[in-house]
């Protein structure tokens, strides 16, 4: 039986989300899955619930809610790990085996970052060189080289210190939300390991939005989560860095305005990290 929840945030995407849902119901042992669908208008609701008597849950809310979804999800799994996938990404037939296994060895382990092979192609995404040659090391206790960030897509997390975490973050909706949580988990004392032997199939959606609107809510994020973690000195070496990209991206500045709106929200609930952790942010932004 397995001990993993896969929790899939959703809108839509009914045809991805049909395949998605076949491949996690025809593993062995099936996990349990938690789909939640964020406001969709098309066919999304009808096929997460044609999986329902596949041991399948379906969440619907009226609105998206972006990545804090996924919290929601983590909230009413019931096993003590939980694995998420997008809807158009699923896991290979042994992954969530190995990280049971994983999390069973290593008590102090909040999250394992997998390796995400793209397309049918199974080429890497660009993402996992940077985590397997991860400058933070690998102690004699962890299962793999540190990592102070993941994709989503191919991560696997301990319910219980995801949960202390606070989850993913509204206020940051998509995109960069992986590395707030991240940087919660470390500073709560958790590790964060790559794992390349748990893999995660990924083939994207054509139906995404632009390359400019993720790179405008990336930039955003980037300085909603220097404000929220930061110190004041980076926070200000990320505004003049903004201010460069925008000079050559003019587009990007439609990010500015929406972070300023946060602005009030993140200083409230400004935490900065730990010195250890700060430490490891700028090893690996050096």
């Amino acid at each position: 039986m397995s001990r993993t929840t896969v929790v899939v945030a959703t809108r839509n995407r009914a045809g991805e989300l049909d395949r998605t849902l076949h491949r996690l119901t025809t593993m062995d042992p099936k996990p349990p899955v938690i789909v939640l669908d964020n406001g969709s208008v098309d066919e999304t609701a009808r096929v997460a619930a044609s999986y329902e008597g596949e041991g399948v849950r379906v969440i619907r809310s009226p609105r998206n809610h972006g990545a804090a979804a996924r919290t929601q999800g983590v909230i009413a799994a019931r096993t003590p790990y939980v694995a998420f996938s997008d809807d158009d990404s699923w896991w290979a037939a042994d992954a969530l085996p190995r990280a049971e296994n994983l999390f069973d060895a290593h008590p102090g382990l909040a999250l394992i970052a997998g390796r995400t092979l793209v397309g049918p192609d199974e080429r890497e995404d660009p993402v996992t060189p940077a985590l397997e040659h991860s400058p933070l090391g690998t102690p004699a206790d962890a299962p793999g080289p540190l990592v102070l960030g993941f994709l989503a897509c191919s991560a696997v997390v301990r319910r219980t210190a995801f949960l202390q975490a606070g989850g993913f973050s509204s206020m940051l909706h998509f995109g960069a939300e992986e590395q707030l949580l991240a940087y919660d988990l470390a500073a709560a004392g958790w590790q964060l390991c790559y794992v390349p032997d748990v893999v995660a199939h990924h083939h994207p959606s054509p139906s995404r939005p632009s390359a400019s609107w993720r790179h405008r809510a990336e930039a955003r994020n980037q300085l909603l989560i220097g404000w929220l973690r930061r110190p004041g000195a980076v926070c200000a070496t990320q505004l003049r860095h903004f201010a460069r990209s925008a000079g050559h991206e003019p587009s990007l500045l439609g990010a500015l305005p929406t972070a300023l709106l946060r602005l009030p929200r993140a200083l409230a609930r400004r935490r900065v990290l730990p010195d250890s952790v700060e430490q490891q942010a700028r090893t690996l932004e050096g």
